[in-house]
């Protein structure tokens, strides 16, 4: 089996498209995915949490994680504003506890949230008040996440590109053709 470093780096170099930026950015990438994926691994759902603009991408995501064609098991992978309609409407820490009392209800395996936006959004209280979140954060340095510009023209492609590289690096955990560090 193969290492998650070195295999990320194969992934992305057999890659057809304009890849080669995310090389320089291995580094950052493979500790937050191997946190995301030893979770998932453990069967914790994965709540699925995106700003207004890259709204699509969290609808994008949910269209193609199950896709049945993988010939994978379903994961649960949800998106949170679908299970909590309120939720942009909830800003008070008392309000936000009130969300996270629910999800630890609902989910007694556990859960992360997957955070794809910009830093400053008010949503973005909830996804870094947990230590687990995956987090692709816009415009913003953040620690334990992974950093984008959005002034970057490329920056829908980037945001594709990376959910192709967690989706095949998914995969590859799944059927047991890559280890995760811990």
């Amino acid at each position: 089996m193969q290492k998650l470093l070195t295999w990320t780096l194969q992934a992305i170099r057999e890659e057809n498209s304009d890849f080669s930026w995310m090389e320089e950015y291995r580094f950052e990438w493979t500790p937050l995915v191997s946190n995301a994926l030893s979770r998932i691994i453990e069967g914790q759902s994965v709540l699925i949490l995106t700003d207004p603009n890259t709204r699509w991408f969290g609808h994008y995501i949910q269209h193609k994680i199950n896709d049945i064609q993988k010939n994978r098991p379903f994961l649960p992978f949800y998106q949170l504003r679908k299970l909590f309609v309120s939720l942009d409407d909830m800003h008070s820490v008392q309000e936000l506890q009130l969300v996270e009392d629910m999800l630890d209800i609902s989910y007694p395996n556990g859960y992360i949230i997957w955070y794809v936006g910009r830093g400053d959004h008010p949503c973005t209280k909830l996804a870094f008040k947990r230590d687990d979140s995956f987090l692709w954060i816009i415009d913003d340095q953040v620690q334990n996440s992974f950093p984008l510009r959005g002034s970057d023209p490329q920056l829908d492609i980037k945001l594709l590109q990376l959910f192709k590289l967690f989706d095949k690096t998914l995969s590859a955990v799944l059927f047991g053709n890559l280890e995760i560090e811990s």
